[in-house]
């Protein structure tokens, strides 16, 4: 039998034992940081007696407390998950209500059955969950924190040694300071703007789970950091970059792209560093993001003598991410039923740099402009030439801030005027991309029967307005041409 870890620093196997007996038959789970035992209708998670850099479970008091604040802090997002604490010999345990194990996004992404409607209902989820935390200007989050913590990931993956793969350790050693220092006044002004909020801080796959008793089967994210202020109070963009990564990392990513475009459009605006800016250190969040986990797997392989061989992967992918890929600008158009959103989404992800393009929508932007939710109407008369113009301007303004911070960009609008047509090559060629334009063409009949059909979606266009959009002059349309499909 090997040694005890040293960051193992306390001896809790009658405490363990007693729950066992005490919850038997029970199902149980070991990471790193907890013992969870699943018995009938409930979960009862231990904390490890552990001490980590970044994790302080060192003393029952300390185990209790942090017992009390993941209830605390979860029921905020998930408050049919979180029951309470109860007592556990000298110790304590954290009551949750079991839920079915196959819900978890992780599994659902093994078994293949993970989807654009998820990810979606995902997006809108932790979008509205980012709005209701309060921004933090005083605490972590400012230069100097990127810098120290950029370091100590470094460091405790070379730390690793052998575990890991040490050429890897070096290359991201050297690659990912380089990845932060051009966008230093950047990290200031998220700061200043609101972007760092107590946010959930551990956000990957296996924290998220799909309720079926859940407001629409939607996925309900939980397990949120409650150790550390340090790692949860974050930019909103690198809490969301967990699962980006987790995605990606599976070889899921349109899944991912469909994720950051669906939180992209919901996310309010922070006008003095947007969060289309802030994709300029969406790279090396996601690289973070990665060697993170390649060390914490490391570490958990350690406590039970496993295999190291997906930490490793990790480590490769957060190499990976940090693999330049430059911007590109691509329109696409047609009348309302045309597919353009459908088609727009099935091409962003292979656009540019991880996880792909970001989709630019004239519905959206109209609603942002309104201050109207995504999936209400806008008010009779809304649609006027100029409200239409500003809207173009918006979406024109919002694209650019995008493609100059090196991510690329799908524009989804209806370009029937040429003018509006001319004005997105404009751009391509005023930020200095390559440019593609798609129209799509579509019979009457087959466009109005899809609009007529859709639900839940930003696009107000009906039968009717198809059917005036086809009486539209459109002019010459230089743009590539496809035809339904």
């Amino acid at each position: 039998m090997s040694a005890r870890p040293s960051f193992v620093v306390e001896d809790q196997s009658e405490t363990i034992a007693a729950l066992e007996k005490r919850l038997a038959p029970a199902k149980r789970i070991d990471t790193h940081g907890a013992v969870v035992f699943l018995s009938g209708d409930r979960a009862y998670k231990l904390k490890r007696a552990v001490k980590f850099p970044y994790m302080d479970f060192s003393t029952a008091e300390r185990r209790r407390a942090m017992c009390e604040a993941e209830v605390d802090i979860n029921r905020r997002l998930a408050p049919e998950i979180y029951l309470g604490v109860e007592p556990a010999g000298s110790d304590w345990v954290v009551v949750m209500r079991r839920f079915d194990e196959d819900g978890l996004l992780d599994r659902m992404a093994e078994r293949g059955t993970l989807t654009p409607e998820i990810m979606a209902a995902l997006g809108e989820r932790i979008a509205r969950y980012h709005e209701g935390l309060a921004p933090i200007r005083d605490g972590f989050g400012r230069p100097d924190d990127y810098r120290h913590s950029v370091a100590a990931d470094i460091r405790q993956m070379l730390e690793q040694g052998a575990r890991l793969d040490p050429p890897t350790s070096e290359a991201l050693a050297e690659k990912m300071p380089a990845a932060l220092e051009p966008y230093i006044d950047l990290v200031a002004r998220r700061v200043d703007a609101g972007a760092i909020r107590r946010c959930h801080g551990d956000l990957h796959l296996r924290n998220i789970v799909l309720l079926p008793n859940s407001p629409g089967g939607k996925p309900v994210p939980f397990d949120a950091i409650e150790f550390s202020e340090r790692i949860a109070n974050i930019d909103v963009l690198y809490d969301l970059s967990f699962t980006l990564m987790d995605l990606c990392e599976r070889k899921l990513r349109p899944l991912a792209n469909r994720l950051l475009n669906e939180w992209l459009w919901r996310i309010a605006e922070l006008p003095d560093a947007s969060h289309e800016e802030a994709l300029a250190l969406l790279p090396m969040f996601l690289s973070r993001r990665a060697s993170i986990r390649a060390f914490v797997d490391a570490q958990a392989a350690a406590v039970s003598d496993g295999d190291t061989s997906r930490a490793r992967d990790y480590q490769r992918v957060a190499l990976r991410f940090l693999d330049p890929a430059p911007p590109r600008l691509m329109a696409v158009g047609g009348l309302s039923g045309s597919g353009k959103t459908t088609t727009a989404l099935r091409l962003a992800p292979e656009i540019g740099r991880t996880p792909g393009a970001v989709v630019v929508r004239s519905d959206v932007e109209r609603k942002r402009l309104a201050g109207v939710p995504l999936e209400e109407r806008m008010p009779a008369g809304s649609y006027t030439p100029d409200a239409s113009a500003k809207t173009y301007a918006a979406m024109f303004e919002r694209a650019e801030r995008v493609l100059r911070v090196g991510h690329s960009v799908v524009l989804d609008a209806v370009f029937a005027k040429p003018e509006e047509r001319d004005a997105a090559e404009a751009l391509a060629r005023k930020v200095g991309v390559p440019f593609e334009g798609l129209w799509l063409d579509i019979p009457k009949d087959v466009a109005q029967a899809r609009v007529a059909a859709r639900k839940g979606d930003a696009s107000d266009a009906t039968p009717a307005v198809v059917d005036r959009q086809f009486g539209y002059n459109l002019g010459e349309i230089r743009w590539r041409r496809q035809p339904p499909r």
